[in-house]
């Protein structure tokens, strides 16, 4: 009997501690209070405008009593930095380059999604006429951050034309800066993306070459796995609104052109001129992976990444 009834206290101590736990972690859940999102709305990030400007995301949540707050973090290392410190939980419109290393260095990111593939919004420019095709560039003066699609794109471009890095003078600036120093010569190209192209050829300089053909400049959609673990409706609910703004965009082409001009300060014309270089579809395939891999080994040839990561793994797809 002694016997017996130790094994029915255990047994019930046992389902305790289990409930216990349970209770716990559903009061952990419960009692989350607010989501964190990256908003960045350069080069034309039109579903982050959207989802803004319509409050897309307050709607969804505050029936579940959760605030939403947005992040203006412009930088990938920066969306990444803040998420593996807990202060953003979502980074909406994050460069592949900057999921890859983030993963490498061991943060716990997980692509949930594809936000835009746009190679034709990634371009090399040039001021001086002379300059017509990528192997005119030796020995010249490139401008650009280095790191980045952009980056890539110079690169692919040149092993195409079967020069190096080494044939250029490659100087590592931002976009902006990068435009000044093609305008006031003291740059023979210049690393240039999203509305700073138009901007550029209103200036006089030319469009060289463009990322069609050579990268899909991959953005993605990236949270946590801890989110993914501890949170998966909340997670299913930022995708679901995602996508109720791609059927926005779909259903509403005029309202959409007008709220990204307002948002931005380009023009109608030249909004409708660039949406039509992205696509925003978020499924993630199996060309999206091919092409994380092709920017893993981008960075791994050129010093800024050690190791390689099974791309595989950073994938979660919340799409479907």
């Amino acid at each position: 009997m002694r016997k017996i009834s130790l094994i029915v206290i255990f047994t019930i101590l046992a389902f305790a501690t289990l409930a216990t736990g349970c209770t716990n972690k559903a009061s952990e859940i419960e009692a989350k209070e607010k989501v964190s999102i990256s908003y960045v709305k350069l080069p034309l990030n039109v579903p982050s405008i959207i989802e803004k400007k319509e409050q897309l995301f307050e709607k969804a949540f505050e029936k579940e009593g959760i605030e939403v707050v947005f992040s203006e973090i412009t930088e990938g290392s920066k969306m990444t930095e803040a998420m593996a410190s807990g202060s953003l939980e979502f980074s909406n419109a994050l460069g592949g380059t900057s999921a890859i290393l983030a993963a490498a260095n061991g943060l716990d990111v997980k692509i949930i999604g594809i936000y835009s593939r746009a190679p034709e919004a990634f371009t090399l420019m040039a001021k001086d006429s002379a300059i017509k095709e990528i192997k005119d560039l030796k020995g010249k003066k490139i401008v650009g951050p280095k790191g980045t699609i952009l980056h890539q794109l110079l690169l692919s471009a040149l092993a195409e034309a079967g020069l190096s890095v080494d044939d250029v003078e490659f100087i590592n600036m931002s976009i902006g800066d990068g435009l000044v120093a093609l305008s006031s010569d003291n740059a023979d190209v210049a690393l240039v993306a999203g509305p700073a192209v138009t901007k550029s050829i209103q200036s006089g300089n030319h469009v060289l070459i463009t990322g069609k053909g050579l990268l899909d400049a991959t953005i993605v959609i990236a949270t946590s796995g801890k989110m993914i673990e501890q949170y998966p409706e909340i997670v299913k609910t930022y995708m679901d609104v995602h996508n109720e703004s791609l059927a926005y965009m779909k259903n509403n082409p005029d309202k959409t052109y007008e709220l990204v001009a307002e948002e931005t300060g380009i023009s109608v014309e030249e909004v409708k001129s660039m949406y039509a270089w992205y696509d925003f579809n978020p499924e993630i395939t199996v060309h999206d992976i091919s092409e994380l891999k092709k920017t893993q080994a981008f960075l791994i040839e050129n010093g800024m990444l050690e190791k390689e990561i099974e791309i595989e793994s950073l994938i979660a797809d919340m799409t479907h």
